[in-house]
């Protein structure tokens, strides 16, 4: 089967169309007939040596797929086959076949396109997690969500105003700050021209917001905290500002706030699945109707997966960028 490897850890340049053997689904697996796969942060930072996959993950980039089930492993029903789903998988998605935990796949609507159901599962996954279970978001709270026009921030503020949140997107230019409000963002600042944490706190009268999605860590911890408002939660998801931060403690206390965070990719088959459940259960029928879907920027073909690579680190994208097969 055609798939793209990474050559050696690098720029975009060293993702190789290579011929590799059809993966054959362990039990409780299936495989997919693979008609487009997301593309991800994560899938830049393994490029560069920095994310190695969990043990037993392939090392072939891609973490969601969308495609046709084309045979099933042990313990699987037989039925499924021919089934058009979406699922996340832990690596293996640029390829032209990908396994799947069959746990871990939704079932594609009739009328869904596979670019706009691939684009769906990592983001889908982290967002609910992060914001609503490890966020604990409720109706009418206000959420901080940084980087609204990517991929994760475009689905935060899709998610975050069908479950009544208002919902605040930081971006890095007046642009990008009109994209998150067509996308459905109540308000958009531009980090470049204004202190962010001082215009978040403007736009709540003062008192800051509940919850903040954070894809940036460092520099931006002690800065997020002055954001929020008192039993205030800040979600740490990515580190693209750094690995270390210095906070003041004595804040945390007085203010009882709350800093989490979380990965997705390494957490166990049998967690995915009963976030797949919930998911399946309170934000699937959304997709289903058509209330929510992907923002979906560009699809590359799978052989111009580096073309994929440079065009998401120009930063020039709204939502999400796929390859097809």
């Amino acid at each position: 089967m055609r798939a793209i490897e990474i050559a050696g850890f690098g720029g975009p340049e060293v993702l190789t169309l290579c011929q590799r053997p059809v993966p054959v689904p362990a039990a409780g697996e299936v495989l997919i007939d693979v008609a487009a796969a997301g593309v991800n942060r994560p899938d830049i930072v393994q490029r560069k040596g920095l994310y190695p996959p969990p043990p037993g993950a392939s090392d072939i980039p891609g973490l969601e797929v969308a495609g046709t089930i084309a045979a099933v492993g042990a313990g699987v029903n037989a039925g499924l086959i021919g089934r058009r789903v979406a699922a996340l998988v832990t690596g293996g998605g640029y390829a032209a076949y990908c396994t799947a935990d069959a746990r871990h796949c939704l079932a594609m609507p009739d009328a869904m396109s596979f670019e706009a159901a691939a684009a769906l599962p990592e983001t889908l996954f982290t967002v609910w997690h992060n914001v609503f279970e490890r966020g604990y978001a409720r109706d009418g709270e206000t959420i901080l969500v940084h980087g609204g026009t990517s991929g994760i921030g475009s689905m935060a503020i899709k998610l975050g105003k069908l479950f009544g949140l208002t919902v605040i997107a930081t971006c890095g230019s007046d642009d990008k700050c009109a994209a998150a409000m067509a996308l459905g963002a109540d308000h958009a600042i531009n980090y470049n021209a204004v202190v962010f944490e001082d215009a978040a706190r403007a736009l709540t009268d003062g008192k800051g917001v509940e919850i903040i999605l954070d894809l940036v860590g460092g520099s931006y911890l002690p800065r997020n905290m002055r954001a929020l408002a008192d039993d205030g939660r800040c979600v740490t998801i990515a580190v693209q500002g750094g690995l270390k931060a210095e906070i003041s403690v004595v804040e945390l206390m007085s203010r009882r706030l709350t800093l989490t965070g979380s990965t997705l990719r390494p957490r166990s088959a049998e967690f995915k699945a009963l976030l797949c459940q919930e998911i399946a259960a309170y934000a699937w029928p959304m997709v289903e109707n058509g209330t929510l879907s992907a923002a979906l920027d560009r699809a590359f073909p799978l052989a111009e997966a580096a073309a994929a690579h440079t065009y998401m680190e120009s930063g020039g994208h709204v939502g999400k960028i796929v390859l097809t097969l």
